[in-house]
Protein backbone atom coordinates (compact mmCIF):
# COMPACT_ATOMS: atom_id res chain seq x y z
CA UNK A 1 0.00 0.00 0.00
CA UNK A 2 1.28 3.75 -0.92
CA UNK A 3 2.30 5.92 1.98
CA UNK A 4 0.21 8.50 3.04
CA UNK A 5 1.71 12.06 2.28
CA UNK A 6 2.00 14.08 5.20
CA UNK A 7 0.95 17.81 5.36
CA UNK A 8 2.46 20.09 7.64
CA UNK A 9 0.45 22.80 8.74
CA UNK A 10 2.35 26.23 10.57
CA UNK A 11 -0.28 28.13 11.62
CA UNK A 12 -0.43 29.84 15.12
CA UNK A 13 -4.38 30.26 15.21
CA UNK A 14 -5.87 27.12 16.69
CA UNK A 15 -9.42 27.03 14.89
CA UNK A 16 -7.90 27.51 11.46
CA UNK A 17 -5.43 24.67 12.05
CA UNK A 18 -7.41 22.11 13.54
CA UNK A 19 -10.22 22.99 11.27
CA UNK A 20 -7.12 22.30 8.08
CA UNK A 21 -5.87 19.12 10.01
CA UNK A 22 -9.64 17.61 10.23
CA UNK A 23 -10.56 18.25 6.46
CA UNK A 24 -7.12 16.82 5.64
CA UNK A 25 -7.01 14.07 7.45
CA UNK A 26 -10.54 12.85 6.03
CA UNK A 27 -9.14 13.87 2.64
CA UNK A 28 -7.02 10.66 3.95
CA UNK A 29 -3.40 12.56 4.54
CA UNK A 30 -1.48 12.53 7.73
CA UNK A 31 -0.76 15.56 9.04
CA UNK A 32 1.31 17.45 11.09
CA UNK A 33 0.68 20.85 12.91
CA UNK A 34 3.69 23.81 14.44
CA UNK A 35 1.76 26.60 15.69
CA UNK A 36 4.74 28.84 15.65
CA UNK A 37 7.68 29.72 13.04
CA UNK A 38 10.42 27.54 14.42
CA UNK A 39 8.83 24.95 15.59
CA UNK A 40 7.73 25.16 11.83
CA UNK A 41 10.94 25.01 10.35
CA UNK A 42 12.67 22.54 12.09
CA UNK A 43 9.49 20.25 11.47
CA UNK A 44 9.20 21.02 7.66
CA UNK A 45 13.24 20.56 7.53
CA UNK A 46 11.96 16.94 7.62
CA UNK A 47 12.42 14.74 4.42
CA UNK A 48 8.98 13.08 5.18
CA UNK A 49 6.85 16.26 4.78
CA UNK A 50 5.06 15.99 0.87
CA UNK A 51 3.54 20.07 1.32
CA UNK A 52 3.76 22.89 3.72
CA UNK A 53 0.83 24.79 4.74
CA UNK A 54 2.67 27.80 5.52
CA UNK A 55 0.83 31.41 7.36
CA UNK A 56 2.54 34.56 6.56
CA UNK A 57 2.00 35.83 10.11
CA UNK A 58 3.92 33.94 13.01
CA UNK A 59 5.31 34.07 16.08
CA UNK A 60 9.02 33.69 16.87
CA UNK A 61 9.66 33.32 13.08
CA UNK A 62 7.91 34.70 9.93
CA UNK A 63 6.36 32.83 7.07
CA UNK A 64 8.79 34.55 4.65
CA UNK A 65 11.61 33.60 6.82
CA UNK A 66 10.58 29.78 7.42
CA UNK A 67 9.88 29.41 4.29
CA UNK A 68 13.13 31.19 2.90
CA UNK A 69 15.27 28.93 5.27
CA UNK A 70 13.30 25.61 4.42
CA UNK A 71 14.38 26.55 0.27
CA UNK A 72 17.95 26.96 1.31
CA UNK A 73 17.46 22.92 2.15
CA UNK A 74 14.43 21.79 0.46
CA UNK A 75 11.74 22.06 -2.90
CA UNK A 76 8.89 20.59 -0.66
CA UNK A 77 5.97 21.98 -2.22
CA UNK A 78 4.89 25.59 0.17
CA UNK A 79 1.49 26.83 -0.31
CA UNK A 80 1.31 30.92 1.82
CA UNK A 81 -1.80 31.99 3.67
CA UNK A 82 -2.02 35.74 3.63
CA UNK A 83 -4.28 37.53 6.05
CA UNK A 84 -5.19 40.28 3.40
CA UNK A 85 -5.96 40.58 -0.43
CA UNK A 86 -2.24 42.57 -0.61
CA UNK A 87 -0.36 42.05 -3.57
CA UNK A 88 2.74 42.68 -1.71
CA UNK A 89 2.11 39.59 0.60
CA UNK A 90 1.77 37.42 -2.57
CA UNK A 91 4.65 38.91 -4.19
CA UNK A 92 6.74 38.58 -1.21
CA UNK A 93 6.06 34.67 -0.41
CA UNK A 94 6.79 33.48 -3.70
CA UNK A 95 9.51 35.87 -4.72
CA UNK A 96 10.88 33.72 -1.91
CA UNK A 97 9.84 30.30 -3.10
CA UNK A 98 6.34 29.15 -1.93
CA UNK A 99 4.82 27.51 -4.40
CA UNK A 100 1.43 28.84 -4.41
CA UNK A 101 -1.01 31.27 -1.86
CA UNK A 102 -3.97 31.55 -0.72
CA UNK A 103 -5.88 34.36 0.73
CA UNK A 104 -7.78 34.20 4.17
CA UNK A 105 -10.82 33.52 4.30
CA UNK A 106 -10.71 30.64 1.81
CA UNK A 107 -12.68 27.75 0.65
CA UNK A 108 -11.82 24.94 1.73
CA UNK A 109 -12.40 22.76 -1.72
CA UNK A 110 -10.10 24.90 -3.10
CA UNK A 111 -7.72 24.54 -1.00
CA UNK A 112 -7.71 20.82 -1.50
CA UNK A 113 -7.61 21.15 -4.94
CA UNK A 114 -4.31 23.45 -5.27
CA UNK A 115 -2.76 20.52 -2.38
CA UNK A 116 -3.56 17.65 -5.42
CA UNK A 117 -2.50 19.93 -8.01
CA UNK A 118 1.00 20.25 -6.22
CA UNK A 119 1.27 17.27 -4.66
CA UNK A 120 0.88 14.92 -8.54
CA UNK A 121 3.33 17.28 -10.09
CA UNK A 122 6.51 15.62 -11.00
CA UNK A 123 9.69 17.67 -11.01
CA UNK A 124 12.93 16.29 -13.05
CA UNK A 125 15.25 14.66 -11.18
CA UNK A 126 18.69 16.59 -10.67
CA UNK A 127 20.33 13.02 -12.01
CA UNK A 128 18.24 12.98 -15.54
CA UNK A 129 18.95 15.00 -18.72
CA UNK A 130 21.62 16.60 -16.74
CA UNK A 131 23.52 16.79 -19.62
CA UNK A 132 20.66 19.21 -22.20
CA UNK A 133 21.53 22.52 -22.20
CA UNK A 134 19.33 24.89 -23.68
CA UNK A 135 21.69 28.39 -24.76
CA UNK A 136 20.21 31.62 -27.21
CA UNK A 137 23.13 33.78 -27.17
CA UNK A 138 25.23 33.88 -23.52
CA UNK A 139 22.04 32.57 -21.82
CA UNK A 140 22.88 28.92 -21.43
CA UNK A 141 20.51 26.93 -19.44
CA UNK A 142 21.09 23.58 -17.46
CA UNK A 143 17.96 21.45 -17.21
CA UNK A 144 18.93 18.85 -14.88
CA UNK A 145 20.04 20.68 -12.43
CA UNK A 146 17.52 24.10 -12.40
CA UNK A 147 21.12 25.99 -13.18
CA UNK A 148 21.03 29.15 -15.35
CA UNK A 149 24.30 31.39 -16.64
CA UNK A 150 24.77 34.20 -18.66
CA UNK A 151 28.06 34.97 -20.13
CA UNK A 152 29.52 32.10 -17.17
CA UNK A 153 28.14 33.85 -14.23
CA UNK A 154 25.18 31.90 -12.44
CA UNK A 155 21.81 33.51 -12.05
CA UNK A 156 19.74 32.68 -8.91
CA UNK A 157 16.29 31.73 -9.96
CA UNK A 158 13.65 29.87 -7.72
CA UNK A 159 12.37 27.24 -9.16
CA UNK A 160 9.31 28.48 -10.19
CA UNK A 161 10.87 31.13 -12.32
CA UNK A 162 13.34 28.40 -13.95
CA UNK A 163 10.39 26.15 -14.84
CA UNK A 164 8.79 29.37 -16.42
CA UNK A 165 12.49 30.10 -18.21
CA UNK A 166 12.48 26.89 -19.24
CA UNK A 167 9.21 26.56 -20.78
CA UNK A 168 10.17 30.08 -22.62
CA UNK A 169 13.39 29.01 -24.36
CA UNK A 170 11.95 25.51 -25.28
CA UNK A 171 9.35 27.63 -26.96
CA UNK A 172 11.83 30.29 -28.36
CA UNK A 173 10.08 32.19 -31.70
CA UNK A 174 7.14 31.44 -30.29
CA UNK A 175 4.21 33.57 -28.95
CA UNK A 176 3.14 32.31 -25.55
CA UNK A 177 -0.58 33.88 -24.51
CA UNK A 178 -0.45 33.70 -20.30
CA UNK A 179 -3.29 31.07 -20.56
CA UNK A 180 -0.62 28.65 -22.26
CA UNK A 181 2.32 29.53 -19.66
CA UNK A 182 -0.50 28.95 -16.66
CA UNK A 183 -1.48 25.80 -18.45
CA UNK A 184 2.26 24.21 -19.24
CA UNK A 185 4.08 25.54 -16.22
CA UNK A 186 1.19 26.22 -13.20
CA UNK A 187 -0.61 23.09 -14.53
CA UNK A 188 -4.21 22.97 -16.57
CA UNK A 189 -6.17 22.66 -12.90
CA UNK A 190 -4.38 26.10 -11.19
CA UNK A 191 -6.80 28.37 -9.74
CA UNK A 192 -4.86 31.64 -9.41
CA UNK A 193 -5.35 34.39 -12.05
CA UNK A 194 -2.90 34.81 -15.18
CA UNK A 195 -1.61 38.54 -13.19
CA UNK A 196 0.83 35.74 -11.72
CA UNK A 197 2.31 35.62 -14.99
CA UNK A 198 3.01 39.11 -15.05
CA UNK A 199 4.92 39.42 -11.14
CA UNK A 200 6.87 36.55 -12.59
CA UNK A 201 8.33 37.48 -15.78
CA UNK A 202 9.00 40.88 -13.94
CA UNK A 203 11.32 38.66 -11.85
CA UNK A 204 12.78 37.36 -14.59
CA UNK A 205 13.95 40.77 -16.34
CA UNK A 206 15.14 41.94 -12.83
CA UNK A 207 17.49 39.30 -13.02
CA UNK A 208 18.43 38.84 -16.52
CA UNK A 209 17.32 41.41 -18.82
CA UNK A 210 18.05 44.58 -16.77
CA UNK A 211 20.96 43.15 -14.95
CA UNK A 212 22.40 42.53 -18.29
CA UNK A 213 21.38 45.12 -20.44
CA UNK A 214 19.18 43.11 -23.02
CA UNK A 215 15.61 42.30 -24.05
CA UNK A 216 15.33 38.68 -23.68
CA UNK A 217 11.90 38.84 -22.96
CA UNK A 218 9.84 40.16 -25.30
CA UNK A 219 6.30 41.75 -24.24
CA UNK A 220 3.00 41.28 -27.53
CA UNK A 221 0.85 43.43 -26.73
CA UNK A 222 -2.72 42.09 -26.10
CA UNK A 223 -1.17 38.33 -27.23
CA UNK A 224 1.41 37.34 -24.27
CA UNK A 225 5.13 37.29 -24.28
CA UNK A 226 8.06 35.78 -26.03
CA UNK A 227 11.79 35.12 -26.70
CA UNK A 228 13.34 35.29 -29.39
CA UNK A 229 16.83 33.44 -30.49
Amino acid sequence: MENKKKILIVEDEQKIARFLELELKYEGYDVEIADNGRDGLEKGKSNDVSLIILDLMLPGLSGVEVCRRIRQVSEVPIIMLTAKDDITDKVTGLNIGADDYMTKPFAVEELLARIRVLLKRKYVSNYENEAIVFEIGKLKLYKGNYRIEYDGENIDLTKKEFELLEFMVINKNIVLSREKILDKVWGYDYFGDTNIIDVYIRYLRSKIDQKYNINLIETVRGVGYIIRG
